[in-house]
Order: C-alpha cells, then sequence, then structure tokens
C-alpha cells in the first residue's frame, strides 16, 4: 500500500472520528431528553433506562412553545428576506461594476461581524428602549438583518464573480434591461449561492441568543430564548430543557437535511473561498 492510499484511510479514520465527537453532544441530549430529571442528574449516567414523554409533554403543551416558535419563524424568515433583498444588489454592484475603493468596502463591510456582541449590547439597549424597539419583533428582524448583511454581501458577491460575464454581456447586446438581466439571467445562475446563503442567515439567526436574550421580555423571545425558561429559581430541569432544545434544534436540522445538495454547491461554486 503506498503512501498515498495510507493518506487517504487516515484522512477518512480522521473525518468519522471527528463526525462522531460533534455528533455525540446533539445524540446526548436527545438521549437525555427520554429521561426522567432523576435519570438525567445521576451519576455515572445510566446507560438503560425508562424512557419517557413527559419532558416533550410538558415543553409543547404547559409552556409557551408555540408563541415562541412563531416570534422565530417571524424573526428568521423576514430577517433573511430582507437580508437577501438588500445583500443582493450590493453583491451585484460589487461584483460587476467595482469601484478603486470595492475593497476597502469588502473589507469595512466583514469587520462589522467581528465586533463581539457583548460589547454592543449596552448601546443598543439604550437605542432599543428610546426607538420603542425593545420586546418586538420589528427591533429583532432589523438587528438580524443588519448582522447577515455583511454575510449575504461576501457569499453573493464571490459567487457572482464567478459567473460568465459573456453571458450577461450578450443579453445585453440583445437589448435586455437591468432588471430582465437580473430576472431572467443573474437569479436563475446564482440560485444555488442564494440558497446557501439564504440557509446560513437562517441557522445564524434561528440560533442566535445572547441579543434575543438581552432584547426581549415577554412579547417576541424566540426558540432560543424558550430553552433557558427551564432554568429557574426552583433549579435546572436538565431533561426538559434538552427536550425543549432537541425540538428547537429539529427544524433547522431538517432544512439543512433537505437542502444539503444545494448548500454544498453553493459553498463549492464560489461563494466562499
Amino acid at each position: 500500500m503506498n503512501r498515498r492510499k495510507l493518506t487517504g484511510h487516515f484522512l477518512s479514520c480522521l473525518t468519522i472520528v471527528l463526525a462522531l465527537v460533534f455528533f455525540f453532544p446533539i445524540f446526548w441530549m436527545f438521549v437525555t431528553s427520554f429521561k426522567t430529571e432523576a435519570d438525567a442528574f445521576t451519576y455515572p449516567p445510566p446507560l438503560i433506562f425508562q424512557p419517557t414523554l413527559e419532558n416533550y409533554q410538558i415543553a409543547l403543551n404547559q409552556s409557551r412553545y408555540l408563541d415562541h416558535l412563531v416570534n422565530t419563524l417571524i424573526i428568521t424568515l423576514f430577517s433573511m428576506i430582507a437580508a437577501l433583498a438588500l445583500g443582493i444588489p450590493a453583491a451585484y454592484s460589487l461584483a460587476y461594476f467595482p469601484g478603486k475603493r470595492s475593497g476597502f468596502a469588502l473589507s469595512w463591510i466583514m469587520s462589522t461581524r467581528m465586533l463581539p456582541p457583548v460589547g454592543v449590547i449596552v448601546p443598543l439597549y439604550i437605542i432599543f428602549k428610546n426607538l420603542s424597539l425593545f420586546d418586538t419583533h420589528l427591533g429583532l428582524i432589523l438587528l438580524y438583518t443588519a448582522m447577515n448583511l455583511p454575510l449575504v454581501i461576501w457569499m453573493m458577491r464571490s459567487f457572482l464573480v464567478d459567473l460568465p460575464y459573456e453571458v450577461l454581456e450578450a443579453a445585453r447586446i440583445d437589448g435586455a434591461s437591468l432588471w430582465q438581466e437580473i430576472r431572467r439571467i443573474i437569479l436563475p445562475l446564482a440560485l444555488p449561492g442564494m440558497i446557501s446563503t439564504a440557509l446560513l442567515c437562517f441557522i445564524f439567526t434561528w440560533n442566535e441568543f445572547f441579543l434575543a436574550f438581552n432584547l426581549t421580555i415577554t412579547q417576541a423571545p424566540p426558540l432560543s430564548v424558550f430553552i433557558v425558561s427551564f432554568k429557574t429559581s426552583e433549579g435546572l430541569f436538565w431533561a426538559k430543557m434538552s427536550a425543549a432544545a432537541t425540538i428547537t434544534a429539529l427544524p433547522v436540522i431538517i432544512a439543512g437535511w433537505i437542502a444539503q445538495r444545494q448548500l454544498v454547491r453553493g459553498l463549492t461554486a464560489g461563494a466562499v473561498k
């Protein structure tokens, strides 16, 4: 067996090990969700136990799960659509009509994603209170739209740059307007990149916790805040929290599973380099 095959087998084994390491917390959360609170806190953890659906019944029926789910869907979908609607034209401009400072603009846009949320939570809180955006859907939609814009611009710009420019030139020679060029050429060709970008925006918004926890109370908290409701003054309800986390993560897992082909195609076709 030559060196190349050995390297390939080693990388395959390493990939499997890493996949199991990253998957194990999800698996353990799923298993814990079927335990009683006593079994969940038993050390060492019991490998054999009597499964129960009580935790899911409490999470779905005896709490405000549906209210949090509606909040999450409204905030996630509207912020994702707004980020795409604003980011794609910006990416189009930077891809096909770059200026002298386009590189600086791209670096500045991405630098806004590097600011830690804890560094801006106080000014955000003051702004939200003064503008009556605190604990509202609109406030989180605007915030998450601004957070996802750099991602949309960078990914879509990189994808659009890789599209054959000759197709656009041919359309312009045939007399296509800007709207026709975007609707009939750019959007169909950029569909894989749009799907992968939209899915990442969806995941990042769905999973965001820190800002939602600090900028909402009762009217607009998403599912990420719903999970924390099982940590109360009476203690930490580990099994019920695991059930809540499982049903919260399930939509994202399903969406990623369904769109995995488009996601991989979009990321490997130039959206991320």
